[in-house]
């Protein structure tokens, strides 16, 4: 009985064996092919329309005349770039740009523009545009200097009389002119005299301060222009109601746009800064220079005078 058993389990092993060595091969699960890489997303719409940048650092008086707002949309659009404005005097405008924070300076102090030049900030300098300086002060005039040919006689009445003046005290270029006027008597003010307010405050916050203390200031015409509905208790006293009346050359205000040097600075965006200087001295700009401020206050508050303008002239 067992040796039965034995054989049938052989037979049935033989069998398995047999029916195993017939069967078919397995087929073969295919196997997905590796993915080829992706080819790189082409850039968006809106990335690709992304605007530069271009840090301007300019005067209060560019700004609070409302000259760059009336401008600067023409810049941007025609070179899809934004531009940041730093308002401030021309002394830390020029600093800013020899420090290469900024890409390109609109200012008025000649001579701390030739520096900028000579000491490498900048390759070269260009005539922009050029206005003049006023003396306002209170109606009354308590130091009767309304009419005065020159500013340095009307500096000397002011201090001889003792009448509050405030000056920007921020070394800016209206600074700058204001010391030089003073140089001119000579006399050197200062805040122990009581009268003189060195204020350290850009041209549109010096009127209003002088307008409220009843003091006179050295202020550019542009700005005093553009506000002065907000300035009720000041007059221009020096200066005449235009740059034609004005008798005194030395308040002439002339204004240069210098591109920060690249060598000395290769993070500044030298591209755009050459544009902007090619712009602001073109004819069409020039032409909307000319035209800023003649339809709201009678006279442009700041005429051009780039080489491209003179020769159109």
């Amino acid at each position: 009985m067992f040796k039965r058993s034995i054989l049938m389990l052989a037979s049935l092993l033989l069998v398995l064996a047999m029916v195993i060595a017939c069967a078919p091969p397995a087929t073969p699960v295919p196997v997905a092919p590796p993915a080829e890489p992706a080819e790189p997303a082409a850039p968006t719409e809106a990335a690709a329309a992304a605007p530069a940048r271009l840090i301007l650092a300019t005067t209060t008086s560019t700004a609070d005349s409302g000259l760059l707002d009336a401008i600067l949309p023409d810049f941007q659009q025609q070179f899809n770039a934004k531009v940041d404005v730093v308002a401030v005097g021309t002394g830390q405008a020029l600093e800013i740009g020899s420090k290469g924070d900024a890409d390109v300076v609109l200012v008025h102090s000649r001579k701390a523009e030739d520096k900028f030049v000579a000491d490498g900030f900048a390759k070269e300098r260009f005539d922009v545009m050029y206005n003049d300086f006023i003396i306002v002060g209170p109606s009354e005039d308590p130091a009767g200097v309304v009419g005065m040919a020159l500013a340095k006689e009307a500096f000397g009445a002011i201090a001889d009389a003792g009448q509050p003046f405030a000056s920007r005290g921020d070394n800016s270029g209206t600074h700058n002119k204001e010391m030089t006027i003073w140089a001119s008597i000579p006399f050197t003010p200062t805040a122990e005299m009581g009268w003189y307010n060195s204020l350290g405050q850009g041209m549109g916050d010096t009127l209003v301060f002088a307008n409220e203390a009843g003091a006179y200031t050295l202020t550019d015409r542009g700005t005093y222009l553009s506000m002065r509905d907000k300035l009720p208790n000041l007059a221009i006293l020096v200066g005449g109601e235009n740059l034609a009346e004005n008798q005194d050359k030395v308040l002439l205000n002339p204004y240069g746009v210098l591109a920060v040097n690249p060598e000395l600075h290769p993070n500044v965006n030298a591209d755009l800064a050459t544009k902007f200087v090619e712009w602001i001295t073109a004819l069409e700009t020039q032409k909307l220079i000319a035209e800023y401020g003649v339809e709201q206050f009678g006279q442009p508050l700041f005429y051009p005078s780039s080489a491209q303008w003179q020769a159109s002239q």
